[in-house]
């Protein structure tokens, strides 16, 4: 699409943006705007990601509508429920709602909060994630380990396509984050690989197109030579406990 194409059509979206605020958030201190489309990249089917923020609520939600055209995504928080989300994904790795409202475009009146709302969000980005270690990263192993089991010996092609689409986000995990750098969910995922690594991702992208033909011996290989980098393929020795209220009483 040609780019002067492209500028119209993130002008458009963003003035969706616009009045999606001023019509469905009544009261919403501001919002940041974001998505490929407002970046001049998407696609005829790229949705808006808005962030809604109130000065306070009862519980933040997730809202999806048409406005003018456009698909929005809306999240509407408050300052307290932003940054418990914050905290969540960083936890996870997958620093999504940083993301958003680091790159987003500011709009509505307090543009004060949204600065400094802004700024944390930008803060916690550029700390990188906490090391692999504990719990999270044996289940990760441990994940990545047991999926490539399963591509090992022969499998009709429609299995090794299954085992490949349950692998795929658990390796994009355990090669990102186990370099130091953040991951992300689905599409995310091999862009920040090909920003980390053109070579990787290369690789990465290879092995699972050809896993989907029913060839599995490159994503086998893959994904020993990572399990490598962190001690070698892990089964015996490990365990994940149930919570304590994991039952039903008889």
């Amino acid at each position: 699409m040609p780019k002067n194409n492209l500028n119209s059509i993130a002008e458009r979206a963003l003035a969706a943006a616009r009045k999606s605020l001023a019509s469905h958030f009544d009261g919403a201190a501001l919002a940041f705007v974001s998505g490929s489309i407002i970046r001049g990249a998407g696609t005829p089917a790229s949705d808006i990601d808005l962030v809604v923020v109130y000065a306070r609520l009862e519980r933040a939600w997730r809202e999806s509508f048409i406005e003018d055209g456009f698909p929005v995504e809306a999240l509407v928080h408050d300052r307290q429920t932003l940054a418990y989300y914050f905290d969540q994904d960083a936890k996870n790795g997958r620093p999504i709602m940083a993301h958003i409202v680091a790159t987003g475009i500011i709009i509505g009146v307090d543009a004060d909060l949204a600065h400094s709302i802004q700024t944390e969000a930008a803060a916690i980005l550029a700390r990188g994630p906490m090391p692999l270690a504990g719990p999270g990263y044996d289940r990760l192993r441990y994940l990545v380990s047991d999926l490539a089991d399963d591509l090992r010996g022969d499998r009709p092609a429609a299995e090794i396509s299954a085992i490949a689409a349950q692998l795929y986000q658990q390796l994009a995990d355990l090669m990102l984050l186990g370099r130091g750098t953040w991951s992300g969910n689905g599409k995310w995922a091999p862009r920040l690989l090909l920003k980390l690594d053109a070579g990787l991702a290369q690789a990465f992208e290879s092995a699972f197109r050809q896993a989907v033909t029913g060839n599995s011996a490159p994503l086998l290989a893959l994904a020993d030579a990572e399990l490598a980098r962190h001690g070698g393929h892990y089964f015996a020795g490990y365990r994940q406990d149930a919570p304590l209220d994991a039952r039903l009483a008889g």
